[in-house]
């Protein structure tokens, strides 16, 4: 019996690029700037997601860092005149699903009595330590 040849050209898969693909990520890119640094198209990527648990756990890695890339970014450059907080909010939501939230009354009420009852406590704890301490 012949082998049959292959159909299709090998994979540039590396499990070696996944380390590459978290530093990435920790540089802020998105999913496509990594498919573009690792000269890929968008549907290979994806395919490495479901085919490779190393690929889609490094991408699962450097999206927390990406992400975390993007809020200290935000943070840290609030107090510049030259900061876009319009175009770097409009990337939060797009890049990572931010939405603008919207409490009713009751739930603003119950997150106030909830921090209430924290500072309560907190309060309790410290007057009891320092009546031991008397």
């Amino acid at each position: 019996m012949e082998d049959r040849p292959k159909i299709g050209r090998p994979t540039k898969y590396d499990p070696e690029m996944c380390e590459k693909v978290v530093e990435l990520y920790k540089l802020g890119y998105s999913n496509e700037e990594v498919g573009l640094e690792l000269d890929i198209c968008e549907d290979t990527f994806y395919r490495w997601l479901k085919e490779h648990k190393d690929f889609s756990e490094a991408v699962k890695k450097g999206l927390w860092y990406s992400k975390g890339y993007w809020m200290k970014d935000g943070r840290e450059s609030l107090r510049d005149e030259k900061f876009s907080y319009t175009g770097w909010y409009m990337n939060m939501k797009n890049r990572f699903g931010w939405k603008d939230k919207t409490e009713t009354v009751q739930e603003v009420n119950l997150n106030l009595s909830e921090e209430h009852k924290k500072a309560d406590e907190i309060q309790k704890y410290y007057e009891e330590k320092y009546r031991r301490e008397e």
